[in-house]
């Protein structure tokens, strides 16, 4: 499995894609369209408390396994530690903040609730400081063997300290933590939290993915999107599906896609560029969206969304796999899955296409004979 990369993957999609436009027997022009979506990680809904409590759990029973094997004492009550650490996270989510018209009643819980708070960082502060002095023992007396390391341990000191300074920060001090100093889980930290304004879904936690599709089906080229928006991949994702597909001549675009920039980029090297512009129209802007291969392009834009949600049906809804990098291989091999899925299909058709064909032409023949 580790070798295949998502390069790979890639290369072998190409392979197929071209395969597929062979079988349809379309030497001319591709017309695409791209379109994101998000992948979504396998994460529970994050909160600085629990993040604090996965954090802590972890750097304290991962201490304790790695003196458990050097014979190293001191863990041995590892498991009620990291349970009363539970326990105080729990009595923080079920306690609410007060409804009262009350504000006497409304401050006295607002008291509690900064003082469970405090209790769960400073236990946890404790929890992790016995850690760190542990794995100071051990790096400076050069205890670990070959083939072991403290560098995991660290990685969720360093998470523990993050959402301490955190809770500390917006429950006891009333302070907003910026969005860019968030992290949506510490076992995945690449986890984003997106919002894309559909119905009924409030917030998605997961990679968005950008797919360029064809007018017959296949997924031509993807790109997971870490940290980046619509915007900001339109130009290089395009040329990137114009290097392995050189006959791409036009592509169709949403409003989340649309920047000056891009739309000079794009009709560098595409004959047509549906872009929608955001915001008001110029008149020269509604000559062009109100021309028509540009309306001709928009109008089977919405074909994209099948392809997506075909993807999602198939294994895109959420990625299993650990990492980054088997985040990418996990989309790289469902794309190239459903390629060779709908390939399969059109395969079945021809098939089934020629021998009916065949049959047309004995039964044809039968009654010509009759005659």
């Amino acid at each position: 499995a580790v070798l295949l990369t998502p390069e790979l993957l890639n290369k072998i999609n190409t392979l197929v894609v071209s395969a597929g436009h062979k079988l349809i027997k379309k030497k001319e022009e591709i017309k695409t369209r791209c379109d994101s979506f998000v992948v979504e990680t396998n994460v529970h809904y994050p909160t600085d408390s629990n993040l604090l409590f996965d954090a802590t759990r972890k750097a304290v029973e991962l201490t304790a396994q790695l003196c458990s094997k050097l014979k190293i004492p001191g863990w041995r009550q590892n498991k009620s530690l990291v349970l009363k650490c539970k326990n105080m996270l729990h009595a923080i989510q079920n306690l609410r903040h007060s409804t009262s018209t009350n504000e006497e009643k409304k401050a006295r819980r607002t008291q509690e609730l900064k003082k469970q708070h405090a209790d769960y960082v400073n236990y946890s502060v404790q929890l992790i400081s016995k850690v760190v002095a542990q794995v100071e023992t051990l790096n400076k007396f050069n205890l670990l063997p070959i083939g072991y390391n403290t560098k995991e341990i660290e990685m969720y000191i360093e998470y523990a300290k993050l959402f301490q300074d955190q809770i500390r920060r917006r429950v006891l001090d009333g302070k907003k933590i910026p969005h860019d100093e968030k992290v949506f889980s510490v076992f995945e930290p690449h986890t984003e939290w997106v919002v894309k304004g559909k119905a009924g879904v409030r917030q998605e936690l997961g990679v968005r993915v950008c797919v360029v599709t064809d007018t017959f089906g296949f997924t031509v080229h993807h790109h997971v999107m870490e940290k980046e928006t619509d915007s900001e991949v339109a130009v290089k994702v395009m040329r990137s599906a114009v290097e392995q597909f050189p006959n791409i001549t036009s592509c169709s675009f949403d409003k989340g896609f649309w920047s000056p920039q891009n739309k000079e980029a794009l009709e560098s090297f595409l004959k047509i560029t549906a872009l929608p512009k955001k915001g008001r129209l110029s008149k020269a802007d509604k000559l062009h969206q109100y021309s028509e291969d540009f309306r001709k392009a928009q109008k089977g834009h919405s074909a994209v969304e099948s392809a997506i949600n075909a993807h999602e049906n198939h294994g895109l809804d959420m990625c299993p796999d650990k990492g980054i990098r088997g985040f990418k291989s996990y989309i790289s091999l469902a794309v190239l899955a459903r390629n060779i899925q709908h390939l399969g299909t059109l395969l079945i058709k021809k098939e089934t296409r020629s021998r009916l064909h065949s049959k047309a032409i004995k039964r044809g023949l039968r009654q010509r004979l009759a005659a």
